[in-house]
């Protein structure tokens, strides 16, 4: 009972849920990875994690993902994190995600889950206002 209870709960879940192993291999994908990303999970199962990262970002993220596997820690812990991503139709798009890492018995990685959110209107909207508070700040200033 309980293990379909956790099943429904990550299938269900709209924030997008996945788990990629030590080498960076997808293995879990939910249906709010399927919406967010726009890859089905037959699609996105058994593909590299380059799949969602922007290819220009993407030495750096192995670079990491190679460090926590070996070390068996992330230096971002609990932290939400926000970085930009890619979406099946090639647009850039921004997520921010929280990640979980898991263990075999002996206290080795397995590889790492990650719960997701696509922060892309979010990003922007802040954005405009950024520019906004900019054109306001040089309108309310005397001129030198």
């Amino acid at each position: 009972m309980q293990e379909k209870i956790f099943r429904e709960i990550i299938e269900q879940a709209p924030d997008g849920i996945l788990f990629a192993d030590r080498e960076g291999v997808i293995r879990l994908w939910n249906r709010g990875a399927e919406r967010i990303f726009g890859y089905s999970a037959e699609e996105a199962i058994g593909q590299s994690l380059d799949l969602i990262i922007p290819e220009k970002l993407q030495q750096r993220h192995w670079d990491g993902y190679h460090q926590v596997m070996a070390e068996g820690q992330s230096k971002y812990g609990t932290q939400l994190l926000s970085v930009p991503a890619k979406h099946k139709d090639g647009r850039r798009m921004f997520s921010d995600f929280s990640i979980v890492m898991l263990r075999d018995e002996t206290g080795r990685v397995e590889g790492v889950a990650a719960i997701l959110r696509d922060s892309t209107t979010q990003k922007a909207t802040e954005k405009e206002l950024r520019e906004r508070i900019k054109e306001l700040e040089a309108a309310a200033s005397p001129s030198s």
